[in-house]
């Protein structure tokens, strides 16, 4: 990827993210208007029938606050996903869910896991992670906005409260991880040199001036030594007058 292509903005940084959380949202209302109970399309692990919950448990909510507490970091990670990562964004977020809802039918406690919390915790940790192994510094800012406003998540990827599938976010945390490990071309790469700014013009190059097209070094001087040697090179004459006192 050219690096002209990272960080540019497009409508799809915003509307892809918020297509996503609309889909939740509208998933939630037929559940709540007609009476359905989609819990049970959820992972149930190490059960045949709960293998479909791999695909379906992000779009499933169990109550407003949990749809609501899930919405609006969902919306903020993929959007910094799509802007800072475009080029692996839909890998990220497909494969995340693939591979984080496999690991909790694995791992999971005997019950339905639903929710897109499985999700945001791969996001997390992947921009966390990926950041500070790519040693950009958009990215390594973009880390240290992520860890301060979401940094507390790391407690619940253990079992310190009922109700919460600690399995899924701990699933997501090491997809996460993984994933930051893996992907590690088609990203914006920290620039070295002058010659590798997006804005770099040959001609302007002090030290390219010193070799003609077909790289052969040619000698040049510096105008300003010249006007010095040439200055040194003239002679100076200097009249004194006194007036006779007689």
């Amino acid at each position: 990827m050219k690096p002209k292509q990272h960080f540019q903005f497009s409508t799809g940084v915003v509307a892809f993210p918020i297509c996503f959380i609309l889909i939740l949202w509208i998933i939630f209302w037929i559940e709540v208007r007609f009476g359905f109970n989609f819990s049970k399309y959820g992972i149930y692990p190490l059960t045949l029938q709960g293998l479909r919950g791999i695909l379906l448990s992000p779009f499933i909510h169990g109550s407003i606050e949990h749809i609501y507490h899930n919405s609006l970091p969902l919306l903020v990670l993929s959007m910094a996903l799509f802007y800072f990562y475009r080029a692996i964004a839909w890998r990220v977020i497909f494969w995340g869910i693939i591979i984080s809802g496999v690991l909790t039918w694995c791992i999971g406690r005997p019950s339905f896991h639903i929710g897109a919390s499985g999700l945001i915790y791969v996001l997390v940790s992947f921009i966390f992670f990926k950041g500070v192994l790519a040693k950009h510094y958009r990215l390594i800012a973009l880390s240290l906005g992520v860890i301060f406003l979401y940094g507390s998540m790391i407690w619940y990827v253990f079992p310190t409260e009922d109700g919460i599938s600690w399995e899924g976010h701990l699933a997501g945390l090491l997809t996460g991880i993984a994933f930051a490990l893996f992907f590690r071309k088609q990203i914006a790469k920290p620039n070295l040199y002058a010659w590798q700014e997006p804005h770099y013009n040959e001609d302007d190059d002090p030290f390219l001036k010193h070799f003609d097209e077909a790289g052969n070094f040619i000698e040049t001087k510096d105008v300003e030594a010249d006007k010095s040697d040439n200055d040194s090179d003239k002679i100076k004459i200097n009249y004194t007058i006194k007036k006779d006192k007689n």
